[in-house]
């Protein structure tokens, strides 16, 4: 029997298109997700589920409660979601996202210039990890003398970043 070809690569075109989340409470998930970050709901499946959109797309975002209202988070160690990154178009609007965040007293795991990306790293009231990103222009981006990418992680100034909020 011959041996099953491998695949040469994905399309370049395919995306991730939305990140669908278990929530303990439906409301509590909204509230930072709708009125912290921003995204708009788009459609409502009763009282346990909501999808969310950034500029009118038809979901970016999936928040229920179907199989785990009044739930605990994943123990630490344990398998599932890392964080889920949301990509901002422009510094500028991660500056505002930074702002929104303050305003309303979420805190921080981290930030970090990564070279290709800066980003704001926090947990949403579930516990769930989210990144908050822009990547910088290809060309600006950092590489290696064979020139490959040459990410790295430093430290992201944000008092710098806020002063670019609009």
């Amino acid at each position: 029997m011959k041996p099953a070809s491998r695949p040469t690569g994905i399309n370049a075109n395919v995306r991730i298109g939305h990140v669908h989340l278990k929530v303990a409470d439906l409301e509590r998930a909204l509230a930072f997700y709708r009125d912290v970050l921003g995204f708009e709901v788009t459609q409502w499946f009763g009282a346990q589920a909501a999808f969310l959109s950034a500029g009118g797309y038809h979901h970016h975002l999936g928040l229920n409660t179907w199989e785990s209202a009044g739930g605990q988070p994943p123990p630490p160690h344990a398998t599932g979601l890392y964080h889920v990154a949301i990509l901002y178009p422009t510094r500028a609007e991660l500056a505002d996202a930074l702002r929104r965040l303050r305003q309303a007293k979420v805190p921080l795991d981290g930030a970090a210039d990564h070279g290709v990306s800066e980003a704001i790293y926090l947990r949403d009231p579930d516990q769930n990890g989210v990144e908050l990103y822009w990547d910088k222009p290809k060309e600006q981006w950092p590489r290696s003398a064979e020139g490959g990418l040459a990410m790295f992680t430093h430290s992201l100034n944000l008092d710098a970043l806020l002063q670019e909020a609009p």
